[in-house]
């Protein structure tokens, strides 16, 4: 398995940490200017959980968030709107692009509320940072595509870096 493949989890323990069950959370895809991925869940909710997990992934949350960081936790509510599901996952993803930015904050754990296709409610959990290795720009439409699998479900996103 490549550093760029994280599992998924079905199961969390109290603490909002992973268990590894096998299947695989997001894997990034070469894109030749700008930064493209693909998540994975075992139903929607899951599937947005991975995709914002994926997205600050990328920027380097993981190296970012450190045990010490876990007293500053801070929740985070959200709700979004959409008129389908794929521009609900781009305005979920952009909503947490604008809350990082405008908080100084990035985000490790994501628990959906409600989901439907218009809607979603959640909240994360994230604490602030000093510097970020990379920074997105914007979630784009460009190969935007949610698709059921045999195993679940999987959306490829490219984000403007």
């Amino acid at each position: 398995m490549s550093d760029q493949t994280r599992r998924v989890s079905r199961k969390r323990n109290p603490s909002g940490l992973c268990y590894n069950t096998g299947m695989r959370r997001f894997e990034e895809i070469p894109h030749t200017a700008d930064w493209s991925f693909r998540a994975f869940g075992k139903d929607l909710r899951e599937l947005f959980e991975n995709a914002a997990f994926a997205m600050f992934s990328l920027e380097g949350m993981r190296e970012t968030f450190r045990a010490r960081d876990a007293s500053r936790e801070r929740a985070r509510k959200i709700e979004v709107n959409g008129i389908d599901y794929e521009s609900l996952i781009v305005n979920w993803l952009t909503e947490l692009l604008w809350l990082q930015e405008s908080n100084r904050e990035t985000y490790h754990r994501f628990e959906i509320d409600s989901l439907s296709q218009t809607e979603l409610r959640a909240q994360v959990f994230g604490a602030p940072y000093e510097t970020l290795d990379k920074i997105i720009k914007a979630v784009t439409y460009h190969n935007l595509k949610i698709e059921q699998t045999s195993e679940g479900w999987q959306v490829t996103v490219v984000v403007d870096v």
